[in-house]
This record gives structure tokens, C-alpha cells and sequence, in this order.
């Protein structure tokens, strides 16, 4: 029985490399001479660990560097259980459940760990280590521009006070240039772009234009819309699809907004957001409106969306943001 399994075997392997150009005893002497792997090797363990390259002597800054590239990690993960829904042609319930639920795992550990980042540095080294950052701020995350583009059509991210203006029929150029996150990094005093924004949109605005354009009718969004009706009325896919929108655009906005007004926020004046960021109008949940999937909420929850973050700041024990 063995025997008969093990050239079962074998004729699969000659079957999958029989058009390399190479014969199967080539393929089995690399298996021969390979070395055994290893864990640090399979993870690239050192390389790693030795990208955490702090920019002053501060024990916290590395507490901060490592805490960001694992949070851009967690939406890679994000990111790829959104591009497997966009290739997905079954229109199979299940498989869009699963991998929104996989998404909203990804967002849970993301925004329960947010403590460290709220509680978990001092507060003097931060307002001191952050000087030797400037520009540069978690403001210009692209993969966090690129998981919103993959949930919805950028007509739902422009800036709510223009949003009536557009639709799917305009450019996508232009609708990018209206998108909401660009007037959260305008400098206050002169509502020019920062420098904070226009490195970000140098090296990223043709990627992103690229992304939408791919993504052009074929988002998260559309994939909920194409479902025949009697799909779209599944409850555990709302409810996933809520989650996600919650946690993509009030949870995890609340919790910066908590972490700012822990470092920035004084008694008489707030520190200015490295990169020169508008903090207090561009974080707030209620004052920039986005909601990936409009279509499955109410005419009052859409007016009452991200009204959680008064008390989130305001009210902290009424808070559900904990």
C-alpha cells in the first residue's frame, strides 16, 4: 500500500514538472543537497529584528518605531484578505463572510493594542523624539489609503462637504484630488498642502490613482452590490460588513484621537501633529462622514455616524471604546 501511494506520488511530480525542461531526478536532487529550514530563516528573523533604527537615544522612541511597523504588518494582513473578495468571482456568502471576518479580527487586535501606544510611552520623551521625525507622520500610511480604496469607490471618500458634488461618473483623478484625507494635512494658518502631504502624494498618488482605477467598478462595495438580492439580505454579512466599517472608520479613529489628546492635547493650547497635520478636524469620526458600504444603514445612522467620539473624549467612561 505504501509502495502504491509512493508512486502515486511520483507520477504527480513528474506529471507537474514535465514541461520545465528539466526531469524529475534534477527537481530531486535539489530536494537531496537543500539545506533543512529553519524558523529564523522561514521569517527572516534578523533582518527582522534589525529594522528598528531609532532616530534619538530616547528609550521609547523604539517602543514607538516597532508598534507602527507592526500595526502596517497588520493591515498587509488587511490588505490581503481584501484583494482575495475583489478576485473572487463566486459570489459564494460564505467565502465573503470568512474573509470580512478575518478583517475585522485584524482590526480587533489592532485597535486593543492601541493601548500601548495611548498609555505605553512617556509622555515627555515622546513630545521630545518626536521633533527629530518631522516630517514624517502615520498620516502617510499608504497601505491604510490603499484599504480604503479597495473597500469602496472613492466617490465615498471624498470630503463629506463636497461628497454631493460627485459620483462615479467623474475621473478618478478627480475625485482624488478631492478626497477627504487631504484636508486633514493642510497647514492650519494658510490652508496650503503640508510638506507632510506632498512627499506622501510624490511618491504614492500614481500608485493609488493605478489601484482605483483597477479597483474602477469592482471594489468590496460593488462585490456587496452584484450579490443577487437574496444574498445581500444575509444577516451575518451585514453585520461583518458593519464591523469592518466601524472598526475601519470610528474605532480606529477614536483611538488616535485618544492618543493624541493624551501627547498633544494642554490645558491651554494643543502641540502641533508632526507633519503639521490638522489633528482635531481631520481624526474625528463625526466630522469627516466615511462609510464604506452607505447602501446597508439607515437615513439616522448615516446622521449619526461617529457621534460615539464625543464621548470617547468628552466622556471616556461612557465610552464603549475602552
Amino acid at each position: 500500500m505504501k509502495d502504491e501511494l509512493t508512486q502515486s506520488q511520483i507520477n504527480k511530480l513528474k506529471e507537474k514538472y514535465k514541461d520545465s525542461g528539466q526531469d524529475l531526478n534534477s527537481y530531486l536532487d535539489g530536494l537531496l543537497y537543500q539545506r533543512y529550514l529553519t524558523y529564523w530563516d522561514y521569517i527572516h528573523l534578523d533582518t527582522l529584528l534589525s529594522i528598528q533604527v531609532p532616530r534619538t537615544h530616547f528609550p521609547d522612541e523604539e517602543i514607538f518605531i516597532m508598534y507602527h511597523q507592526i500595526t502596517e504588518l497588520y493591515f498587509k494582513l488587511i490588505l490581503h484578505e481584501q484583494k482575495q473578495l475583489v478576485d473572487d468571482k463566486t459570489q459564494d456568502v460564505d467565502f465573503f463572510v470568512e474573509r470580512v471576518n478575518r478583517i475585522n479580527s485584524y482590526y480587533k487586535v489592532l485597535i486593543s493594542s492601541f493601548g500601548i501606544m495611548i498609555k505605553g510611552m512617556e509622555r515627555e520623551q515622546f513630545l521630545q523624539y518626536r521633533m527629530a521625525l518631522l516630517p514624517a507622520s502615520g498620516f502617510q500610511s499608504a497601505q491604510y489609503r490603499m484599504i480604503e480604496v479597495y473597500a469602496t469607490p472613492l466617490e465615498n471618500l471624498v470630503h463629506h462637504t463636497e461628497r454631493e458634488s460627485f459620483s462615479d461618473k467623474n475621473d478618478i483623478e478627480e475625485l482624488y484630488e478631492h478626497i477627504y484625507w487631504k484636508k486633514g494635512a493642510t497647514d492650519i494658518e494658510t490652508g496650503k498642502k503640508t510638506l507632510t502631504l506632498k512627499q506622501f502624494e510624490y511618491r504614492y498618488t500614481p500608485r493609488l490613482i493605478r489601484i482605483a482605477k483597477q479597483l474602477k467598478g469592482s471594489t468590496i462595495y460593488h462585490k456587496y452590490l452584484t450579490l443577487p438580492v437574496d444574498k445581500k439580505d444575509n444577516k451575518e454579512l451585514l453585520d461583518a460588513l458593519k464591523t469592518m466599517d466601524m472598526n475601519a472608520n470610528v474605532n480606529w479613529p477614536l483611538m488616535h484621537m485618544g492618543s493624541a489628546y493624551r501627547y498633544l492635547g494642554k490645558e491651554n493650547a494643543e502641540v502641533d501633529a508632526t507633519g503639521g497635520t490638522n489633528w482635531k478636524q481631520y481624526l474625528p469620526p463625526s466630522f469627516q462622514k466615511v462609510v464604506f458600504f452607505p447602501e446597508i444603514y439607515s437615513k439616522e445612522e448615516l446622521n449619526n455616524w461617529g457621534k460615539q467620539w464625543v464621548d470617547h473624549i468628552f466622556n471616556p467612561e461612557k465610552s464603549k471604546i475602552r
